[in-house]
């Protein structure tokens, strides 16, 4: 850890996690030391071994949801890309889909542009401002004979608020449309089982809190998709059947094209296995907290107003996230503040999800976020509080 870093206070982990377990890095320096080949592109021992630490990694993610097929887990550059993969792969001409206003604009942009383009319908509904939580009934009565994908975030990046993704999942069974979940902010510390939950793609960052390096996640697309309803987002070499003049249809590798993030997959696999081994549950309860202890201290400032679920369980349903403003400044302001002097990193703005915050009122300059993670301690939440009062 660098003098610039040593003493920083850390609150910015639903951007990304940090500090990583250092099982992560060692993890990557043995790979990059020792096996670091093409996988899948030649016959000899390093390829080998390194198409085997993939087939090793798809199996600890697929496990770790409840997967039932490592073939269905896809490896991507992060969870945008994930989401990519899945919208442009899945959706057609005339399809109507179903979002929501508290989504990060990686569902929000990619879905946005095929609804401008003509491509698709587009239905966003509302979250209650008060509970941060999607009502199920709203997204029943937004469905169309043409609706052919319901899209929702696992939870809020900007009020941490988990969405009843279960009670969502069976309304999408029983009206016969596809259901995705973006759990950039609940895999690793809420439990996702994609059978039970009834989810037909699963959309996921590994730098968040599955604790992983940043250029990597996955998109894992269940046993109820077939592949023929699928057409590969980008093409190229796969390593395999490099005959074809077209993408070969053989998962994981038809949505694959070109070399993986080896590097990358490697410290992902030894993150999410420390994330397995040290108890997701208890990270989260960790988290929780956390986050009460400080909107318990926070509503006594003057002049401070938290986003979302306040009182003794407001953090109940939430992972390690809350949003708030200070009357007396921008959260830009606020933000720079407290980073030149205090040393606490935090987000302020809109947190790429511009219609959470127009749902909130707090559109165009957006809140400022404060997200402990599996590292942050009780003592950082009090040295947080201490430098609101002291500028407040």
């Amino acid at each position: 850890m660098s003098e610039n870093t040593a003493n920083v206070i850390y609150l910015d982990n639903a951007a990304t996690s940090w500090p990583k377990p250092p099982v992560v890095g060692e993890a990557m320096s043995h790979f990059l030391a020792q096996e670091a080949a093409n996988p899948g592109r030649a016959g000899h021992r390093m390829a080998i071994a390194a198409e085997k630490m993939l087939d090793n990694v798809r199996k600890t993610l697929t496990e770790f949801i409840g997967g039932t097929d490592i073939h269905r887990m896809v490896f991507a550059m992060n969870g945008t890309d994930a989401l990519n993969i899945a919208f442009k792969g899945f959706l057609r001409q005339g399809d109507h889909v179903i979002t929501s206003t508290l989504e990060h604009n990686s569902v929000s942009r990619p879905l946005q542009a095929m609804a401008d383009s003509g491509f698709i319908k587009l239905t966003r509904v509302d979250f209650s401002p008060q509970t941060g939580v999607i009502d199920p009934a709203d997204v029943a009565a937004a469905l169309t004979p043409h609706t052919r994908l319901i899209a929702i975030t696992h939870a809020s990046n900007v009020l941490g608020t988990i969405q009843p993704i279960r009670d969502i999942g069976r309304i999408a069974r029983q009206h016969g449309t596809r259901f995705l979940v973006d759990a950039a902010q609940t895999i690793g510390v809420v439990p996702i089982h994609v059978v039970d939950d009834g989810i037909d793609f699963l959309a996921f960052p590994g730098h968040k809190s599955l604790l992983g390096p940043t250029g990597t996640g996955g998109l894992y697309i269940s046993t109820t998709v077939d592949l023929d309803e699928l057409k590969a987002f980008r093409e190229g070499g796969t390593g395999g059947d490099s005959g074809s003049p077209t993408q070969p249809r053989l998962m994981p590798y038809f949505l694959e094209g070109g070399t993986p993030n080896t590097v990358g997959i490697c410290g992902l696999g030894a993150s999410t296995r420390y994330v397995a081994a040290n108890n997701s549950a208890k990270t989260l309860q960790h988290e929780r907290d956390l986050v009460q202890k400080f909107i318990d201290a926070a509503t006594e400032i003057d002049q401070l107003t938290i986003y979302g679920p306040t009182g003794t369980h407001a953090a109940d349903n939430r992972v390690g996230t809350v949003s708030f403003n200070l009357t007396s400044y921008s959260p830009q302001e606020l933000g720079s503040i407290l980073d030149d002097s205090f040393g606490i990193a935090v987000r302020p703005g809109l947190h790429c999800s511009p219609y959470a915050h127009k749902t909130l009122g707090t559109f165009p300059d957006g809140a400022v976020r404060v997200s402990p993670g599996h590292f942050s301690t009780s003592e950082q939440i009090d040295q947080l509080l201490a430098a609101l009062r002291e500028v407040g």
